[in-house]
């Protein structure tokens, strides 16, 4: 994972369940540039297979992952 800053597109998918947070992430990374970030909040336990898994299969970096009790923060880089 990469540690350069990028900016944010913030994704507020808080109380959705999956699919929707990765749903939302896939919509909301053509609205950056390449290597611009969209950050996604969820709160779906499933979100933090299904995130990752998304980013290796779209060629896409998962900078960071927070979470703070059962909520998630996942930090995306946009590859292409």
């Amino acid at each position: 994972m990469s540690t350069a800053p990028c900016e944010d597109l913030v994704v507020d998918a808080l109380g959705k369940a999956c699919p929707v947070p990765v749903i939302d992430l896939a919509k909301a990374i053509s609205g950056v540039a390449v290597g611009g970030c969209v950050v996604v909040l969820a709160d779906d336990p499933g979100a933090k297979v299904d995130i990752p898994v998304w980013c290796r299969m779209k060629h896409h970096e998962l900078v960071a992952v927070d979470h703070d009790g059962e909520r998630f923060s996942f930090r995306v880089r946009r590859r292409q």
